[in-house]
């Protein structure tokens, strides 16, 4: 496993600039999108940024990928793609999130995309404050780390806009759940068709809200 590093912190800064810079070696920010749904797959992206597209970067105000505009995520997701040295998707299925739970689920999401890179990281920089099992990289967690990594929140809307699109192509075989408009999280509509339709195949069983509805057969 990774060794943990402190990570000292300063408000008037990205963690890069304070921190990373002077790596030798690539940075990798990693971090995860759908884990409160209750349809569909946990989806998490590595990043790696070059230096030079960090101040790039700044001027775009991407923290926070969820309070984007989804045009905006998507160009921002078109610019990350073309400045970085690397980026990769991993996702753990639904029957993989029933049998793990969904904490482990995300982690194993996590390492996927990360094992995934052609570019070989010398430090991960995980999202939240759950270090990756068995990953034979240095790691850090960082709480809030989209708001405080650029390569962690450039990961943000790459994980957000791949399972984004996924969902809005899976709502046009399961239409019942607004899948389109909730993308996979538990809306008052979507709660609704679970009572009236039951579930699909990537439904969660494992979540609360599923567990009192039975099998939709498409």
């Amino acid at each position: 496993m990774g060794e943990v590093k402190p990570v000292p912190w300063d408000n008037s800064s990205w963690l890069e600039f304070s921190t990373y810079l002077d790596m030798q070696g690539a940075v990798v920010g990693v971090d995860e999108v759908g884990r409160g749904a209750l349809f569909g797959p946990v989806v998490a992206a590595a990043v790696i940024l070059p230096v030079d597209a960090l101040s790039i970067l700044m001027v775009d105000n991407i923290k926070d990928s969820k309070k984007l505009s989804s045009s905006r995520r998507t160009k921002l997701a078109e610019k990350i793609a073309t400045l970085a040295l690397d980026w990769r998707i991993g996702y753990a299925t639904t029957a993989e999130i029933d049998k793990l739970n969904i904490l482990q689920a995300t982690l194993l999401a996590m390492k996927r995309a990360i094992l995934k890179l052609r570019v070989k990281p010398q430090l991960c920089l995980i999202d939240g404050n759950q270090l990756v099992r068995n990953l034979l990289i240095p790691q850090v967690t960082i709480v809030k780390g989209d708001e405080r990594s650029l390569n962690i929140a450039a990961a943000s809307i790459m994980a957000k806009v791949w399972r984004d699109d996924l969902v809005q192509r899976l709502a046009l075989k399961y239409s019942v759940y607004d899948l389109d408009r909730n993308k996979g999280y538990g809306s008052q509509r979507h709660l609704l068709a679970l009572q009236k339709y039951g579930l699909s195949p990537l439904h969660r069983r494992s979540f609360r809200p599923c567990q009192t509805s039975l099998d939709f057969r498409f």
